[in-house]
């Protein structure tokens, strides 16, 4: 009796542990290449300007995947080179191309115009939307999604560069944040992961 006790509950503590670390009718956890955020605690919102002067949230954007990058127009380097990849991924997406959409956040509020972003930000892919603030309003999205920038000084006034956080966010249909893109991983992981997003 007791054997049969002890079998029963064997059987019980395995089928439990079969199903941990997933519901009831839930999906199996996605396998993605990039860095899974799911579940994280920041990054909800911005209130911000698009860079044709329509104001601007997250809600905007429900229905499609966002992929999100702070950056500033005269940034030499990582900033050019993202955007570029951004355009080679929705190329490998095709058709699906139509359910992301990139936003390019300045961090340089000062230079950063609406007319200089709709001239940058667009030349990368027409679909791309340029996103800016007052330097206030730039400050308190930063902090709300774990953005570092600092002006470096240059040799004018306005010679400076901004050195900031060079990776970019991923958010589901519904608004959720859900990856990291590391800078400098390639266009392969995203478009991978954009497509498990996508379904």
């Amino acid at each position: 009796m007791l054997m049969k006790k002890v079998l029963a509950f064997a059987l019980i503590a395995v089928s439990l542990l079969a199903g941990c670390g997933e519901k009831k009718g839930e999906a199996p956890k996605v396998a993605f290449q990039s860095t899974d955020l799911t579940g994280a605690s920041f990054a909800k919102d911005f209130a911000l300007t698009d860079h044709t002067g329509k104001p601007r949230t997250m809600a905007d954007f429900k229905g499609k995947v966002v992929v999100m990058f702070f950056g500033y127009t005269q940034c030499p380097d990582v900033c050019p080179t993202t955007m570029a990849e951004m355009t080679e991924v929705l190329k490998q997406l095709g058709p699906q191309a139509d359910q992301v959409q990139v936003l390019f956040v300045t961090v340089d509020p000062e230079r950063d115009t609406q007319k200089l972003l709709a001239e940058y930000v667009p030349a990368f892919d027409k679909r791309f939307i340029g996103l800016y603030g007052t330097p206030e309003q730039t400050a308190a999205v930063a902090k709300e999604f774990k953005v570092m920038y600092n002006k470096v000084p240059g040799s004018t006034k306005d010679g400076y560069t901004v050195d900031h956080t060079a990776a970019s966010y991923v958010f589901d249909k519904e608004g959720k944040l859900r990856l990291l893109l590391r800078s400098g991983q390639g266009v392969a992981p995203a478009v991978h992961d954009l497509k498990l997003l996508l379904g």
